[in-house]
């Protein structure tokens, strides 16, 4: 961890800091390590990427002007609250394209990759036995993307980690609902076995499912914040 007139000066004339603090920031809301609502100091995000204010500073710069935090005031930060409007945006986005990567994705899948989803999916079947919601949303997200790196196709999986960005904060609105149904493990059981089989369609239609399921709960979720 750097602090310090030494560090000030070190981010001040190395780019990279800034751009491993921006990746590590942006990384960390779309696995919905934060919550919508949630308020981001320049000191609380030096203070958890382990940097000085500098680029801690330009990581929520960026990200304001990414939308992916906002202003809730002069100098307060927040991670956006998402409307009903915009969850069903970021819903239909995403099942356009992350649809089309598990089914470029069933091709390339083999062996070694079902073996790397039955261990992410053992890791998330822990954290939803200990309620560890924050670690079941870290690991589902290298679940789906595991799978989507396999598609081959990096622009497409840049523009769905772009969809990640908007909605992962509100991720925590499926607990503990979806941990009591475990609606989740089945959806990426069906992946699983679409994968052994070598079903593209199935595959496809896995995901699919598993983002229409989580939509209309958290659709439920933003209606019953609107309603208190």
């Amino acid at each position: 961890m750097m602090n310090g007139e030494n560090a000030s000066a070190k981010s001040a004339t190395n780019p990279r800091l800034g751009e491993a603090a921006y990746e590590a920031l942006r990384d960390r809301i779309s696995r919905g390590v934060y919550r919508p609502g949630d308020k981001l100091t320049v000191r609380s995000v030096a203070e958890t990427l382990g940097v000085s204010s500098t680029p801690a500073r330009d990581a929520i710069n960026r990200l304001t002007a990414e939308n992916a935090l906002v202003y809730a005031g002069p100098k307060t930060v927040i991670v956006p609250i998402l409307s009903e409007a915009d969850l069903k945006e970021v819903t239909v986005i995403r099942i356009a394209l992350e649809g089309l990567a598990a089914e470029e994705a069933a091709k390339n899948c083999g062996p070694q990759d079902l073996d790397r989803l039955k261990i992410l999916q053992s890791q998330i079947n822990t954290g939803l036995e200990r309620r560890d919601y924050a670690s079941v949303l870290w690991h589902n997200k290298e679940f789906h993307f595991h799978v989507y790196a396999r598609s081959g196709l990096p622009r497409l999986v840049s523009l769905i980690d772009a969809q990640w960005l908007r909605v992962g904060p509100s991720f925590y609105g499926l607990y503990p609902e979806f941990a009591e149904e475990r609606y989740g493990v089945r959806n990426h059981e069906m992946v699983m076995d679409a994968i052994e089989e070598g079903d593209s369609r199935a595959l496809r239609a896995a995901f699919e499912g598993d983002i229409r399921m989580g939509y209309l709960r958290l659709r439920g979720a933003v209606r019953a914040r609107g309603s208190v």
